[in-house]
C-alpha cells in the first residue's frame, strides 16, 4: 500500500470527527441544495382576530398566504330572529370587516395578510335586482384583484350567499351587476387569475 494512501485513510478518520466536534454532519454523498426552504408555513400560531369569541356564526374568510389565497376560521356576530334577507347582509358586513381587519401576531409572523381596504360596506339587493344581489359601496372593478378574489372567495360559499360558489356584486346605486365565480386558479394565483364572472341582468 502507498504511503499517499495510508495517509488518507488514516485523515478520514480525523476529518470526520473534527467536522462533528464543529456541529457539521459529513455526508457521503453530493448535496443538492436547490431552492432556498419557504419561510412562510401558513399555520399561524393562537386564535385569529374573531375565533376568541365563543359567540356567533362560524364563518371563513379568505386571507392571503405566500402567493394564494388560505381560509381561516372566524366569527360573525348575528342576532337571534334576524330575518333570513337581513341575515345575508350581516353575515356579508361580517365577513367584509373581518376581511379587513389586520391579522393576528400569530398570523402575520405566519404570513398572512389582507389586501381588502377598511371601511368597505354592503348592502342588499335594489328594487331590481335579483334577490341574492350584494352591492358593495366600492364597485368590486375598482378593487386590486387580490381585494376581489378575497371577497368573491369568501362571500361566495357563504351564507350570505347560496352557497354554490359564486355570487353576486355591484357597485352603488344601480351600477351594473355581475356574478363572480371562485375557482381552484383564484385561489391558487389570486395575484394573476381574476374571478369569473358573467353580467347579470337587473329585472
Amino acid at each position: 500500500m502507498r504511503a499517499g494512501t495510508v495517509r488518507s485513510l488514516l485523515a478520514a478518520p480525523l476529518l470526520a470527527a473534527l467536522l462533528t466536534g464543529c456541529g457539521i454532519r459529513p455526508t457521503e454523498v453530493p448535496t443538492d441544495f436547490g431552492g432556498a426552504p419557504s419561510r412562510v408555513p401558513c399555520t399561524p400560531s393562537g386564535p385569529g382576530v374573531s375565533t376568541q369569541s365563543s359567540q356567533g356564526v362560524a364563518v371563513q374568510v379568505f386571507l392571503l398566504c405566500g402567493s394564494s389565497l388560505v381560509a381561516v376560521d372566524r366569527s360573525v356576530r348575528v342576532p337571534e330572529g334576524t330575518p333570513d334577507e337581513r341575515r345575508r347582509v350581516i353575515v356579508a358586513q361580517g365577513l367584509l370587516d373581518q376581511l379587513a381587519a389586520s391579522p393576528s401576531a400569530g398570523q402575520k409572523a405566519a404570513g398572512y395578510t389582507t389586501y381588502v381596504p377598511g371601511g368597505l360596506s354592503v348592502t342588499g339587493p335594489g328594487r331590481k335586482d335579483p334577490d341574492d344581489t350584494l352591492r358593495l359601496s366600492t364597485a368590486p372593478e375598482q378593487l386590486t384583484s387580490y381585494a376581489l378574489a378575497q371577497l368573491v372567495c369568501t362571500l361566495s360559499d357563504s351564507a350570505a350567499t347560496e352557497g354554490d360558489g359564486s355570487v353576486v356584486l355591484g357597485g352603488p346605486g344601480t351600477a351594473p351587476l355581475r356574478r363572480y365565480e371562485c375557482t381552484d386558479d383564484v385561489r391558487n394565483r389570486p395575484g394573476t387569475t381574476e374571478p369569473p364572472s358573467s353580467e347579470v341582468t337587473a329585472g
